[in-house]
């Protein structure tokens, strides 16, 4: 049985023929905490739109989501969007500077938060402007926390007016993912219904999923990851599996998790395959149910691609590639078999269906088949820009002579004979590190926030397996600088994904004959 297949404006419109066609069956699970079947799931993002129509959400508004990972979180950003808002959810472990920014930034009518986090949060979003409203949850899990503000509010304000979903365009926005900015400061990258919907039709297509199906989500929600995780399955009325940030860290409960809630759809980052691989003990487990291992994110190291095959022989592998505002955009399966004298990385593959690709010179003019040039995209999967950013949005396209759009990725391949791409590398400082995209000049931006730090640049190299290692070069002030003092500094001012792997003292950064900081340099010092 495969739910909801005809085309839809919107992605809650797959939520209500779920939750017709098997009211009882598990939508989503969060263990430990519980589950919630379709009906459930339904009847609370139902309540979260009323509510927020209450409070004066409109079609087109923004609703900030600032919870851990659980049920009550995904019902929130569902009940945004039936309410016709984009969600807009951040990372609940980030400095609360951070947050405040993206919520300021994108003018949320209302704020969905953990009750723990909210008195820093407001302490630094009074610095930016106007506080939004709230609805304050005292815990997050198993959804119960969520029916427990509603009810707050209820009690306190009277019952909302039961509404119906709003009516939405496929091009007004679902949600807005905010990623590393080269300012130093995050940038929202907007995706509408259509972005998404075709997306998930495409997985449909090429995946056929079922409505027994069990999908992992691995990938926190502000991550553009977890867009296949929760919506495919929602289409297809099957099952998706909430793996909490701890529980995503620990290779061994991680691993007898896979095993124990019979997953058969895997979707994840390459350093956390090669963790379970390496620490997780998987010799212990049945996998059997496993179809599928999806990875992406970030260039997967042959030898430990090959050494979580041999740990797990059963299921299709692909290489799913794409940035934020694309979401997956190529795709490669990977053979049964890795062929023992292979040592590259395998290519991203050809291009998705509901996209056209190009490679292109600096111009913007097709370059020779097989010659080195940037992945260039256009169809319905590509993002409608940068929130409040337009000259950062109009930078990202370029027009072709026939009156195109295309989406420049920044990354550079090659194309071979068959229209199979090769990643090659970045086109500017960005990097791809545990599947984040991170803008090297952020967290420059960040360790200049520290009082003894005169001067800064990070630096991203290479390690043996082909991965990357950054590393961050200080110069002093005057008080002396020591590794410990500056991991924990970072850990105040940074998403953890962007603290620095190793540091390096020095009195003061070589520069160029220009007087800029000679960043060749730096890498050479390594």
């Amino acid at each position: 049985m495969n739910a909801g297949r005809a085309t839809v404006t919107s992605l809650v419109e797959w939520l209500a023929a779920a939750a017709a066609t098997r009211p009882d069956h598990i939508a989503v699970e969060a263990p430990p905490a519980g589950g919630m079947t379709y009906a459930e799931l339904d009847l609370l993002s139902d309540r979260v739109r009323d509510r927020l129509v209450a409070m004066g959400v409109v079609r087109g508004d923004r609703v900030g989501v600032y919870a851990r990972k659980s049920i009550d979180a995904y019902a929130a950003m569902l009940g945004a969007m039936k309410a016709g808002a984009a969600y807009v959810p951040v990372d609940y472990s980030a400095p609360a500077w951070r947050t405040a920014y993206i919520l300021s930034d994108c003018a949320v009518r209302v704020a969905i938060l953990e009750a723990a986090l909210a008195a820093s949060w407001r302490d630094e979003i009074a610095k930016l402007g106007e506080t939004p409203a709230t609805i304050e949850l005292q815990g997050a899990g198993d959804g119960s926390w969520l029916h427990g503000a509603l009810d707050a509010l209820d009690a306190a304000h009277g019952a909302p007016v039961p509404v119906a979903d709003v009516s939405v365009a496929p091009s007004d926005l679902a949600y807005i993912l905010y990623t590393s900015g080269s300012t130093g400061k995050p940038k929202g990258v907007m995706l509408s219904h259509l972005n998404a919907t075709s997306y998930v039709d495409w997985c449909s297509a090429v995946f056929a999923p079922a409505a027994e199906d069990r999908f992992s989500s691995h990938a926190p929600f502000h991550f553009d990851l977890s867009i296949l995780d929760l919506y495919v399955p929602l289409k297809h009325a099957a099952t998706v599996v909430l793996i909490t940030a701890d529980q995503g860290k620990e290779p061994a409960g991680l691993a007898a998790l896979i095993a124990d809630r019979r997953l058969t759809v895997w979707y994840s980052t390459p350093t956390i395959l090669t963790m379970l691989s390496q620490y997780g003990k998987m010799e212990k487990h049945d996998y059997g149910a496993l179809r599928y291992v999806f990875f992406a994110g970030e260039v997967f190291p042959v030898k430990h691609l090959r050494a979580v095959m041999e740990r797990l022989p059963g299921p299709r592998y692909f290489n799913l590639y794409g940035p934020t505002e694309t979401n997956v955009c190529t795709y490669h399966e990977i053979p049964a078999t890795v062929e023992p004298e292979r040592t590259a990385p395998y290519p991203i593959g050809r291009v998705c269906e509901q996209f056209q690709a190009r490679v292109v010179d600096e111009d913007g003019v097709d370059v020779a088949r097989g010659a080195e040039g940037e992945l260039v995209m256009a169809g319905p999967g590509v993002m409608q820009g940068y929130w409040n950013l337009p000259e950062r949005t109009a930078q990202a396209f370029f027009v072709d002579v026939t009156g195109g759009r295309w989406y420049r990725t920044g990354d550079l391949v090659t194309e071979d004979a068959h229209g199979v791409f090769t990643y090659v590398g970045r086109r500017d400082r960005m990097v791809k590190r545990r599947g984040y995209r991170i803008e090297l000049g952020e967290i420059e931006s960040g360790l200049y926030k520290h009082a003894d730090i005169k001067e800064a640049a990070v630096v991203a190299l290479k390690d043996a397996d082909g991965g990357v290692r950054i590393k961050a070069f200080v110069a002093s002030s005057g008080a002396a600088l020591n590794l410990i003092g500056m991991k924990q500094f970072c850990a105040q001012v940074l998403p953890s994904y962007m603290s620095p792997d190793a540091f390096g003292f020095l009195d003061a950064l070589p520069k160029t004959s220009t007087d800029k900081v000679d960043y060749q340099r730096l890498i050479a010092m390594g």
